[in-house]
Formats: structure tokens, C-alpha cells, sequence
């Protein structure tokens, strides 16, 4: 009885489907405002857009960004570039009529044969791997990583060996080991970069970024 009482007691919000995400983005707006965080125009669609995946307002002040970062990015999907992702997750995740849109593409090599094969030779493993395989595809390459610090740091070092020239790589794989140090590693580099410095990121904060710059390209 006492449960059915309480069960009465709360009060839902009638929200239509299509006006769930508006009313988000004015609470978000809202508690930003209350909590006195004033975000800078060029990267508030990112860091509203994550929050508004996450509902952790901590990304207000972990999301790092280089110079020109959102730039360069908006730019690159503009031209039809390719987003390779470390899970199928994040693959998942972005949306795909937005790429569509655009002319842009999302792969994860993470299932991929060759890869497979590759990290077995090399006994290494398939996210750096796949790294290896993502640094030979040509024209514009966004990188997003959600969940694998090794690739992240193989990304780095392929950077470092200007095996790789990508226009932006999003930093954001979420765990304990080597996380922190991976994203440390991406934030000391002239690498166009976002990244969510901290333990805390995740494949679904990887695709909320490159849907929030996809947006910003006109995908939507």
C-alpha cells in the first residue's frame, strides 16, 4: 500500500517524443546558468551535447580542447571525411543520416580480419592494430576514441612519426589504467585534439562529440 502511495505521489511530465531533447537542452542551459559556467560560443553545442548524453556536468570543465579543434573538425566533415571509431559502439552511436548528409562515412576496424591477424603477428592488440590500419586511409580522418587507451596512445605515436595526419582526434576513452596518461599524452601534441581529460568518457561521449560537430557541419 505504502508503495502504491508513493507511486501516486510522483508527479511525470507529459513531453511528446520530439520535444524531449528541446526540453533537455533548456534544463541543461538552465543549470549551467544556476552553477556559473559560462561556456565559450565555439564549444558549447559540444559540451551541452555531452552533457546531454551523460547527464554529468563535470564535462563543463574536463573537456579540453586545441586551438581551432571544432574548426578544423566542422570543417573536415564538410569535406566528406571518414570517422574511425575504436568500438562498434561509438559507430553505432553517430548518426548516421547526419553522416549520410554530409557525404562522410564512420568504420571500426575492430572486427576486422586483417586486424585480427595483424595484432596476432605483431603480438600486440586489435586497437592499435586497427590504428595501424586507419593510418592508410587517405582524405580527411576525424578519430574518435571512446574506449581503448592503447589505441589512443598508438594514435599519438603514429602522430609523432607523422604516419598519420589527422584532422582532429577525439579523445575520450573512459577507465583506470593508462587513460589519464593516454589523454595527457594527446593534449601535449600540435594535434588538433578534444579531449575529456580524467578518468571519466566513453564510447557514447565519443559519438555525442561527433554528432555535436556533424550538427554543426548542417548534417541536421
Amino acid at each position: 500500500m505504502q508503495q502504491e502511495k508513493n507511486a501516486q505521489t510522483i508527479r511525470l511530465r507529459q513531453v511528446l517524443p520530439d520535444q524531449i531533447e528541446q526540453e533537455s537542452m533548456r534544463i541543461i542551459v538552465r543549470e549551467l546558468k544556476q552553477q556559473n559556467i559560462t561556456l565559450d560560443e565555439s564549444v558549447a553545442p559540444i559540451v551541452k551535447r555531452v552533457i546531454h548524453t551523460s547527464a554529468d556536468f563535470e564535462y563543463a570543465h574536463t573537456l579540453h580542447f586545441s586551438a581551432n579543434a571544432v574548426e578544423r573538425g566542422i570543417k573536415a566533415l564538410q569535406q566528406g571525411a571518414t570517422i574511425v571509431t575504436d568500438t562498434n559502439m561509438a559507430k553505432a552511436g553517430i548518426n548516421h543520416k547526419a553522416l549520410a548528409k554530409l557525404g562522410c562515412q564512420v568504420v571500426c576496424f575492430m572486427a576486422d580480419e586483417e586486424v585480427a591477424a595483424a595484432a596476432k603477428a605483431a603480438g600486440t592488440t586489435r586497437a592499435v592494430a586497427s590504428m595501424e590500419k586507419a593510418a592508410k586511409l587517405s582524405g580527411p580522418v576525424v578519430f574518435a576514441i571512446g574506449n581503448a587507451p592503447t589505441a589512443l596512445v598508438r594514435l599519438c605515436q603514429l602522430a609523432v612519426q607523422q604516419a598519420v595526419s589527422p584532422e582532429l582526434i577525439i579523445g575520450v576513452p573512459v577507465g583506470f589504467v593508462n587513460v589519464v596518461e593516454s589523454k595527457q599524452l594527446l593534449a601535449s601534441l600540435p594535434v588538433p585534439h578534444i579531449v575529456a581529460m580524467g578518468r571519466k568518457g566513453g564510447s557514447n561521449v565519443a559519438a555525442a562529440i561527433c554528432n555535436a560537430l556533424l550538427y554543426q557541419a548542417g548534417g541536421r
